[in-house]
């Protein structure tokens, strides 16, 4: 029988920087569905990716003094290290520089445009670089960007428009008859009550005044609109073709069965996205989930605040699977979690440490203490063991209704309730107590065979969310892993199995006072390593001067006896310069970087065989050497050691 498709992505991360882990958390959350869709027997294609042009990109590449598309590729590869890190089972990982996606985006906005849906005009409004978005005087929030709550700009440029308003009722009608289609249903709407029902403006679909996009190419002084480019990786990822030739991967995927985003951008994909699609003539995705926010204490996660958190610094400290378990059993369904240094000690230790790894240790432990590892169903049960087995069939129908639902974090405490169980039975059994009668020797068997049972069944269970800690767990306990349908009976794990002679303990317990020294130790080692190193300036080179030119000039030493401000001139000071035995008169521009006061006694490196020249009336004999920063400062060039006036510079 052939499986049942599920086509699944996240949104594509834009590649201006390094992934912090609230962002990080929507690769987890994704990897977890997309795991448990193939335990549920699905064939899940899973993508991901990164979106790589728009102005901000631009800027930034103009920054680090390198062509944006080696700074997309350095994004890039940082943005897919950390996905790998988190041990991420995606299937295809898009770049929108990809070139056969690029190819398309511009078949498409031909195919848009000749269909009469784009149109040539000009917009005039404020724009959010960071967002990539124009919003009109009336949707600012503040004066400021109702997104990103920013600084706009006003923004005045020819451009291309694409008609919102021609698919708007279609799309409410779709919304309507569709409820699964946006999730949760306060998503839904927020977006049918702020922005279709008053009526959708037309969407300016590209950009002139800058270059780092695609060109549209029947005119190419344009680029194509960033969201236009980013949404329609969804369909270029896998194949399709606006010509009409898209591959069968395309026919057999499409429409996807999930896109999962954050909830910041929910209004791109259930407003513009499906309005896109229906332009093309496309189906529309059967699901938009918008998951809320991983905040750092009670504030989003943001460079310029100074609170992010990074995933490899977090797996350094905790591991993996530690932190993947963090996030998302941390985040609830509709409202922002809370993330912290001390919230995750308090759960490794309490969850992981005590809950789950104790109870895989001491199983392993009493099993080679008392039957030199050798796990046995003798079949003496009794009253309690119904119950546990109860508990351990019924988390499979829990897990898959919070699982075909979203509600991932529900999910996990379904399973780590298996697991609490399993230590309930440990206390209600108390095998250290049977272990002293030998007639109870068959009973503890039992009792040791169930306790491993169950540990291998929510092992199963806990892969899609903590792989390697389910496959650490199996090892141990020497179990196969097992399909969906294996789970419906209890009993599987083979009698007469043998465990691991020495338990691995998978998670040790943290003192938090010694996590948070570490922690302070890190950050300082990080802004040590991130301090603004002294700046460099090029400046426009002069023709280049023999030797004996330069030869011709004489630098000395000189100490300033006194000095004045120039009456009437803002920027001259009159220096008396002791030069030797003589003492000369020197004029220079510097009153903006230092005080007639400042200047007497300092020693400084003077020109002295310069032609004497009058200014403001005032004779100067020479010239006083500084150097000049990007912001205008001055600073006088002075010796390093002290020097009598006089001294030849060489």
């Amino acid at each position: 029988m052939e499986k049942k498709k599920f086509y699944m992505t996240t949104a594509i991360a834009y590649a201006s920087g390094k992934p912090h882990i609230g962002n990080t958390y929507e690769i987890v959350l994704a990897d977890s569905i997309a795991r448990y869709k193939r335990f549920q027997g699905y064939d899940v294609f899973f993508q991901t990716g990164t979106d790589e042009h728009g102005q901000k990109i631009e800027l930034k590449a103009e920054d680090a003094r390198i062509t944006p598309k080696e700074f997309v590729d350095n994004a890039a590869s940082e943005i897919k290290r950390i996905w790998d890190l988190m041990d991420t089972s995606y299937d295809k990982f898009i770049r929108t520089t990809d070139e056969d996606h690029e190819k398309q985006v511009q078949k498409i906005f031909k195919y848009m445009y000749d269909k009469g849906d784009i149109y040539k005009g000009s917009y005039e409004g404020m724009y959010c670089t960071p967002c990539e978005s124009f919003w009109t005087p009336s949707q600012l929030v503040d004066g400021k960007c109702p997104d990103c709550g920013r600084e706009v700009q006003p923004a005045k440029e020819e451009a291309y428009f694409f008609k919102m308003s021609k698919y708007a009722d279609r799309l409410i009608d779709y919304i309507n008859t569709h409820p699964e289609f946006i999730q949760p249903v306060s998503r839904k709407n927020e977006m049918m009550n702020n922005f279709l029902l008053p009526g959708l403006q037309d969407l300016c679909v590209s950009r002139t005044s800058f270059n780092w996009g695609i060109p549209v190419t029947f005119d190419p002084k344009h680029v194509t609109y960033v969201w236009l480019d980013a949404l329609t990786n969804y369909i270029t990822g896998i194949g399709y073709d606006c010509d009409g030739n898209s591959s069968e991967q395309f026919k057999k995927l499409w429409p996807a069965d999930l896109h999962l985003i954050g909830k910041d951008i929910i209004r791109f994909h259930t407003i513009y996205w499906p309005i896109f699609l229906m332009s093309l003539d496309l189906p529309l995705p059967k699901q938009v989930f918008g998951h809320p926010w991983l905040l750092q204490g009670d504030g989003k996660m943001s460079k310029s605040k100074g609170n992010v958190l990074y995933a490899d610094d977090l797996v350094d400290f905790f591991g993996v699977d530690a932190v993947r378990y963090f996030v998302l059993h941390e985040m609830p369904f509709e409202n922002d979690g809370v993330i912290s240094w001390e919230l995750m000690v308090e759960r490794l230790n309490s969850e992981l440490a005590n809950t789950l790894g104790n109870l895989v240790n001491r199983t392993i432990s009493m099993s080679n203490k008392y039957f030199d590892g050798v796990v046995t169903n003798t079949g003496v049960t009794a009253d309690v063991d119904e119950d546990l087995k109860a508990t351990v069939l019924g988390t499979l129908k829990k897990v898959n209704e919070k699982m075909d639902q979203l509600r991932v974090a529900d999910a996990l405490t379904e399973i780590f309730a298996l697991f609490k169980r399993c230590n309930k039975y440990i206390d209600e059994t108390m095998p250290w107590a049977l272990a002293k009668d030998k007639a109870q020797q068959d009973r503890l068997a039992t009792v040791l065979y169930n306790l491993v049972e169950s540990i291998s069944y929510g092992a199963a269970l806990l892969e899609p969310f903590m792989p390697s800690t389910s496959r650490k767990i199996l090892e141990q306990l020497n179990a196969k892993p097992r399909t969906i349908e294996e789970m419906e009976q209890f009993g599987l794990y083979e009698s007469g199995t043998k465990v691991t002679d020495q338990p691995q303990i998978l998670f040790a317990r943290m003192d938090i006072k010694e996590v948070l020294e570490k922690v302070e130790a890190m950050k300082a080692e990080k802004e040590a390593a991130n301090a603004p190193k002294d700046p460099v300036i090029d400046i426009e080179p002069k023709e280049n001067v023999s030797y004996d030119d330069f030869a011709k000039l004489q630098f000395q030493v000189g100490e300033i006896l006194s000095c004045e401000a120039v009456p009437k001139a803002d920027k001259l000071l009159c220096s008396q310069v002791k030069i030797g035995s003589q003492v000369r008169q020197i004029v220079s521009g510097i009153r903006s970087g230092y005080t007639p006061e400042e200047m007497v006694g300092k020693k400084v490196m003077v020109l002295v065989n310069l032609q004497p020249r009058k200014i403001r009336g005032l004779v100067s004999e020479g010239m006083l050497l500084c150097a000049e920063n990007e912001k205008g400062e001055l600073s006088l060039v002075v010796p390093e050691k002290e020097m009598p006036a006089g001294a030849e510079i060489c």
